[in-house]
C-alpha cells in the first residue's frame, strides 16, 4: 500500500515536471520570437523627433538643410514648424509658449535682438558646455554676430546668418550709371522708372508697424548721422541729424513711388512685389537675391542687381540684422537638439542655407567657398562683405522690445500724417528716457 502511494506521487511529480518544462519551453520560444519594442532598443537606435521653429522661409534653404541633417542623423527626425513672418508676433508666440514651460518646440530661431532677453528670462539653455565638449571654434564666426548672443558671460545661441539692408533693382530697367547713390537719387529714379517694364511701383520698403519698420528707420537716421540711442546709451533721437533722416523716410513712404498700402508691407509682401515684377527698386535683406533669381517662382530671374543702400549726408547705413539658433530650456531632447543646432549653425548647414536660402554666412571662411560664390555672386563683392561688418546696430537697450515699440508707434504716426517728424522725435525722446530711467 505504501509502495503504491509512493509510485503515484512520483507519477504526479513527473507529470508536473513535464508540464512545467513545456511551459518553460513555450515561454522561451515566444520571448525569442517577439520583436523588440522601441523602448527595448539601445538609445542610439531610438528615433527622436525634434520640432524646429522659425519664421516663414520663401526659399528652399530650410528644407534642404533639414533633409541633409536627417540624412546624416538617421536617428533624428526634424519637423519644421512655421512661425508668423512678423517678428513681433513670432517673439510673442515664443514668450507665450515658454512662460507655460512648454516642451513642444526644441530648437528656435531668434532675432539678433532676442538672446539677452530670452537668457535673462530663462527660456533658453546656455550652450557653453556643448561648445566645449565638441571643440567648436568660435573664432571662425563673425564676432559681432556672435557677441549678440552673449549675456552674463555665457553663449546662449549660435548665429546662423547675418543680415544687412541692401538695395535690389531691375537690371533690365536700371543702367549701371543709374543705380541711386543717394536717397534723393533714389526718389528721382523711382519716379522716372515707375511704370517701365509693366511695373506698378518705383520703390518698396518695409513700413508696417513692426520690427522691420525700425530697421528701415535706423538706416535713414544713420545715413544722416543720427541715432536713436548713442554709443553711451543716451537717448539721442531728438537731434537735427535724426530728424532729417526720419523726414527723408517719411517723404519716401508717402510718395507716389511706393504702393498705396505700403504701411502693410513686411519682407514677405516686399519680396512678392519684386519677384512678380511690380517694382523697380526694393530694400530688403541678402536672401532676396536667391528668391528673386529662383526661376520657379520669380518673373525677374536673371534681371536682379544689388547695391548698397543709398546714402544720406553721412553716407550709406545698413541695419545689422540676422538670426540665431537656440535650444528651448524645456526641451525633452537637449542632446539631439544640440546636434541639430550644431549642424544648422555650422559650416555645412550655413553653406546649404547660403546656396539655397541666399543668407550671408556668419562663418567667415565660407565667403571663399566656390559653390556659395557661384550661387551668390554678390558675396564675392568686397564692398558687400565689408558692409556686413560695418553695418550699424539697432538701439542697444536692456529692454529693447519697449524701445522698439516706441519707435514703431511714433514713426508710423509720422508716416500716417498723425504727427510731424519733430513731434515724433520729441515723443520718442520723452518715452525712451522714461523707459531707460534717464
Amino acid at each position: 500500500m505504501k509502495k503504491s502511494k509512493k509510485a503515484k506521487l512520483l507519477a504526479v511529480f513527473a507529470t508536473l515536471s513535464l508540464a512545467l518544462a513545456a511551459c518553460s519551453s513555450d515561454s522561451a520560444s515566444t520571448t525569442k520570437e517577439k520583436p523588440a519594442t522601441d523602448k527595448n532598443k539601445p538609445a542610439a537606435e531610438q528615433k527622436v523627433k525634434l520640432v524646429y521653429a522659425r519664421g516663414k522661409d520663401v526659399t528652399q534653404g530650410t528644407t534642404k538643410m533639414v533633409e541633409a541633417f536627417e540624412k546624416s542623423h538617421p536617428n533624428i527626425d526634424v519637423e519644421f514648424r512655421e512661425m508668423p513672418s512678423d517678428t513681433g508676433q513670432q517673439h510673442d508666440a515664443y514668450i507665450t509658449a515658454f512662460n507655460a514651460k512648454s516642451s513642444d518646440i526644441d530648437v528656435i530661431d531668434m532675432d539678433v535682438i532676442w538672446p539677452a532677453e530670452f537668457a535673462q528670462a530663462g527660456y533658453v539653455l546656455p550652450l557653453d558646455r556643448f561648445i566645449q565638449q565638441d571643440g567648436i571654434d568660435l573664432s571662425e564666426y563673425n564676432q559681432g554676430a556672435l557677441g549678440a548672443a552673449q549675456f552674463n558671460g555665457k553663449q546662449w545661441a549660435l548665429p546662423k546668418f547675418v543680415d544687412a539692408g541692401l538695395l535690389f533693382y531691375r537690371k533690365d530697367l536700371v543702367k549701371p550709371n543709374e543705380v541711386p547713390k543717394t536717397w534723393d537719387d533714389l526718389l528721382k529714379q523711382a519716379k522716372a522708372k515707375k511704370g517701365q517694364g509693366n511695373t506698378k511701383f518705383g520703390y518698396v520698403l518695409q513700413s508696417k508697424q513692426y520690427e522691420g519698420l525700425v530697421c528701415n528707420a535706423v538706416e535713414f537716421v544713420g545715413a544722416y548721422g543720427g541715432a536713436f540711442i548713442d554709443k553711451d546709451g543716451k537717448v539721442a533721437v531728438n537731434s537735427p541729424q535724426a530728424i532729417k533722416g526720419l523726414k527723408k523716410m517719411v517723404e519716401i513712404a508717402k510718395s507716389e513711388v511706393v504702393p498705396g498700402n505700403v504701411t502693410t508691407f513686411t519682407e514677405i509682401e516686399s519680396d512678392q512685389a519684386f519677384i512678380e515684377g511690380q517694382t523697380v527698386f526694393l530694400r530688403n535683406w541678402p536672401y532676396e537675391y536667391a528668391s528673386a533669381n529662383d526661376k520657379t517662382n520669380s518673373k525677374i530671374a536673371g534681371k536682379v542687381g544689388v547695391a548698397p543702400l543709398p546714402a544720406g549726408d553721412k553716407g550709406s547705413a545698413a541695419a545689422l540684422g540676422g538670426w540665431m539658433a537656440g535650444i528651448n530650456k524645456y526641451s525633452k531632447h537637449p542632446k539631439e537638439a544640440w546636434e541639430f543646432l550644431k549642424f544648422m549653425a555650422g559650416a555645412e548647414g550655413q553653406k546649404i542655407d547660403a546656396i539655397y536660402g541666399g543668407h550671408a554666412p556668419t562663418i567667415t571662411k565660407l565667403y571663399q567657398d566656390p559653390e556659395i560664390l557661384k550661387a551668390n555672386p554678390t558675396f564675392a563683392d568686397k564692398g558687400f562683405v565689408d558692409g556686413l561688418s560695418a553695418a550699424i546696430s539697432r538701439p542697444v537697450a536692456p529692454n529693447y522690445p519697449e524701445i522698439s515699440e516706441i519707435i514703431q508707434v511714433n514713426v508710423s504716426k509720422a508716416i500716417a500724417g498723425q504727427q510731424t517728424v519733430e513731434q515724433a522725435a520729441q515723443n520718442m525722446e520723452k518715452e525712451m528716457k522714461e523707459k531707460l530711467g534717464q
